[in-house]
């Protein structure tokens, strides 16, 4: 039987939080995020909760927290207010006609979905169609000042009990890097990440990164570069996995066309949200493709989102989902989420299955916009 829910408040909330420890990629360097929390209301009083992760900048992808900001209140957050649905998928449909801002959509899709499970009673897990109870998680490290530096925090994450470890990459920080993480952990689950950084002409310093027996290398070239990431994969043994190449499902289409893949990152707030990230895994599944969930620094409640899906079953690689505490001293949701041996376990309360800790997100909020009865 299908439940009608109607949103008759929404607001956000730019939330400014430190990282226990600045995380350099390729591009840029960061030592702590802004991020635009979503609330969504319905008529019940039922509250669902979503994260708009997006980067201060434009080097991960064109969106940025202003734009973001800008197109949450101006246009996503009007559509659904007083909008009746039975499905989160309906509910975003109200915003069809704005292009791209996938980033931006992952905030409202996802807090439609958990205030859906809210008001349904179960878990976001189950309405996903998640089948596990617990979640392997892997952590990302970013550019080190040397490698010592490097080795240092990668048995840092060894001693936690987490069995895959990402190393961000680029064109001065790559093999020798690789080399020196290899010789020291020769067992370890070790996949490297470049954030689309290469270019065509390199493409013979990543086919050496082939010897050094990794998991996967994610996204060496620039998103639309789908042809240069098929000659690597036709050149390597190691499976090249994609991250910003594919914000559709038609994206994932192509580059399966193209056998530019073995592997999927899904990303929530790459692709829109959950609802086309269930699809993008449903698609990968019936190719064949292992698939992932990859991360944005989350705080809390986007990193609760993370965890649902990566009890999907097409989900068999360690996802970016580790704990709170890799980023955070303290997160919006009480408990924080948490680890053991490199394992989550996925809620099983209501929602997100976590609490959210308002009188924190208020302590630490730098703007806010609301929609709804009593505001302009």
């Amino acid at each position: 039987m299908s439940t009608e829910l109607k949103v008759i408040a929404a607001r956000l909330y730019r939330v400014r939080m430190p990282l226990v420890h600045a995380f350099q990629t390729s591009s840029h360097r960061k030592a702590y995020l802004d991020h635009i929390l979503v609330e969504l209301q319905d008529e019940s009083g039922a509250i669902g909760w979503g994260e708009i992760a997006s980067s201060s900048d434009p080097y991960y992808a064109p969106e940025t927290v202003e734009t973001c900001w800008h197109i949450a209140s101006r246009y996503l957050l009007p559509a659904v207010i007083g909008r009746r649905w039975t499905h989160p998928a309906e509910l975003a449909a109200g915003w069809s006609k704005v292009r791209g801002n996938n980033f931006a959509k992952a905030g409202a899709d996802t807090a439609a979905w958990t205030l859906w499970a809210e008001v349904r009673q179960l878990p976001l897990a189950t309405v996903l169609g998640g089948k596990r109870t617990e979640v392997v998680a892997g952590v990302s490290l970013g550019i080190e000042p040397t490698i010592d530096d490097l080795l240092v925090q990668v048995q840092q994450q060894v001693d936690a009990g987490y069995p895959r470890v990402k190393l961000k990459i680029a064109p001065d920080w790559d093999v020798e890097p690789v080399r020196a993480v290899r010789s020291a952990y020769p067992e370890l689950d070790l996949h490297v990440d470049a954030n689309g950084i290469y270019t065509a002409d390199e493409l013979d310093r990543l086919v050496k990164l082939d010897d050094f027996g990794l998991t996967m290398i994610e996204q060496p070239f620039t998103p639309r570069d789908l042809l240069t990431h098929a000659e690597l994969q036709h050149r390597i043994h190691t499976p090249v996995c994609l991250d910003e190449s594919i914000e559709t499902v038609a994206d994932l289409e192509t580059a399966l066309k193209l056998e530019a893949l073995q592997i999927l990152n899904i990303k929530v707030s790459r692709m829109g949200g959950l609802t086309a990230a269930v699809a993008a895994h449903d698609r990968a599944q019936d190719a064949g493709v292992a698939v992932w969930c990859g991360g944005m620094h989350e705080f809390g409640i986007g990193r609760l989102a993370n965890v649902a899906l990566s009890s999907l079953p097409g989900f068999t690689l360690p996802s970016d989902v580790s704990a709170s505490e890799k980023y955070y001293a303290r997160d919006i949701v009480q408990p924080a989420v948490t680890a053991v041996g490199g394992v989550v376990q996925v809620p099983e309360g209501n929602g997100l299955g976590h609490p959210i800790d308002r009188e924190f997100i208020a302590a630490n909020t730098v703007e806010e916009f609301a929609l709804g009865p009593g505001q302009e």
